[in-house]
């Protein structure tokens, strides 16, 4: 994490004190395991699978996400630090111990969230995952409606570009809305191979930019469902949360901003880039987007 930090230049925010304290953040994905460097961080869980009532993850993906966005140091291990260290998650684990999962069970967790955000003051939804662009047409309308009416009540929503690029118009659902975040990795700027980049690569088919924000996605080190174990995972999911911690400490410092002010924020401070390879806003920078609040 610390060479994701210099990337997206999260240094001074720290040294101000902001760790995403209050913030509250929804996290759709395989569960998470009660690790040692999450303790207090989560707040609910939900089982769409197994309907299970304590916190597990049998995968390990949402695990390595919740570190990402909020593992923070324990009294054994002093290298790992999330990027919101002390934001709140509620955990809704809608895929299976293979990382598989149904439209209609995301659109469960996500009217849940809709009927119950306002009670838990839910600003943020990591949606660190995407369907394939041959799933059924009704269901993808039916996920990107439920989405951007949670967007249209306040929710801030960040999802993944997918990992099905580098192509054009390979933006995997839900990351096609035009309202929600999308997010690539922005190792693929880097890589002179074309056939080692992975990330999901617009325009849509309604010609939007996509992805919009680009962050690190490759050899993210982050929490494992071992006790105490750390594991390394790649892809634009990893890219996600890094957004989406970056959110939570803007919320911290400007908790009234509204999903939209939050994109355009995110527009203005975005370090540009100039390559072939993508064609996004920009790398996310962290302490241009609190200098703007």
């Amino acid at each position: 994490m610390e060479r994701v930090k210099q990337v997206v230049h999260a240094k001074e925010v720290y040294k101000k004190g902001y760790s995403g304290k209050g913030i509250r953040i929804a996290l759709l994905d395989t569960g998470v395991f009660q690790h040692e460097n999450l303790e207090g961080n989560i707040i609910y869980f939900k089982d769409y699978i197994n309907h299970r009532k304590e916190c597990y993850d049998d995968n390990g993906h949402g695990t390595h996400i919740a570190g990402i966005l909020c593992g923070h140091s324990s009294h054994n291990e002093k290298r790992f630090f999330g990027m919101a260290p002390n934001a709140e998650l509620l955990v809704f684990k809608i895929l299976d111990k293979n990382g598989s999962g149904s439209t209609d069970t995301a659109i469960n967790a996500l009217d849940w969230i809709k009927h119950n955000h306002r009670r838990y003051n839910i600003k943020l939804l990591n949606f660190s995952m995407g369907y394939l662009p041959n799933t059924n047409p009704k269901m993808q309308e039916r996920l990107i409606e439920r989405l951007e009416s949670l967007w249209e009540e306040g929710v801030t929503i960040i999802t993944a570009a997918g990992n099905n690029g580098p192509e054009e118009n390979s933006i995997s659902v839900p990351g096609i809305s035009r309202k929600v975040i999308t997010v690539g990795s922005s190792d693929d700027i880097f890589l002179e191979n074309e056939r080692l980049r992975y990330g999901g690569r617009g325009p849509t088919s309604c010609c939007i930019v996509k992805p919009e924000i680009l962050a690190p996605g490759t050899d993210i080190l982050s929490l494992s469902i071992n006790p105490n174990g750390f594991s390394k995972k790649s892809g634009t999911s990893m890219s996600v949360p890094i957004v989406c911690g970056a959110l939570a400490l803007s919320l911290e410092k400007s908790p009234q901003l509204k999903p939209v002010e939050i994109k355009l924020l995110l527009y203005d401070t975005v370090d540009p880039v100039s390559s072939k390879n993508i064609n996004a806003w920009g790398i996310l920078n962290v302490d241009n987007l609190m200098k703007m609040l």
